[in-house]
């Protein structure tokens, strides 16, 4: 299958997926969220597949504003559910996919610090997941 995809479908994946590495960096205050944050962006920028090309795009469509952990959550949770949503309509080999590069930059930017991630972390990952997993 192919994927159709509008400005707007696309600014949905890569608010999506930049989110959740976003929200695992603001989780890990206590560690090195900046690491986190990069390690997370690099697996993204790393993706393949119809999907890599979109959040490999340089734009500035993504909204991950908040002045707070539960403010960017608002946007990033639901926005991954609509993007798994979006793409099983339209390619579920590619919504697969999707889940796969999302979770590979999620668990790249917990391991970026030192040691096992702390229970905020595996908490934020658990939340990630499951909106992955609603659609």
């Amino acid at each position: 299958m192919s994927l159709t995809l509008t400005a707007q479908d696309k600014a949905t994946l890569r608010t999506a997926a930049y989110g959740a590495v976003t929200l695992l960096a603001a989780a890990d205050v206590a560690g090195s969220p900046h690491k986190a944050a990069t390690a997370g962006s690099l697996s993204l920028y790393s993706a393949t597949g119809p999907v890599g090309h979109v959040l490999a795009e340089k734009t500035r469509d993504v909204n991950l504003e908040g002045k707070s952990v539960a403010a960017i959550a608002d946007h990033v949770l639901p926005a991954l559910a609509s993007a798994m949503n979006l793409l099983k309509q339209q390619d579920p080999a590619e919504a697969g996919n999707f889940r796969t590069i999302v979770l590979v930059a999620v668990e790249a930017a917990a391991q970026a610090g030192k040691g096992e991630p702390s229970p905020t972390l595996a908490d934020m990952i658990r939340k990630i997941t499951e909106a992955l997993d609603a659609a």
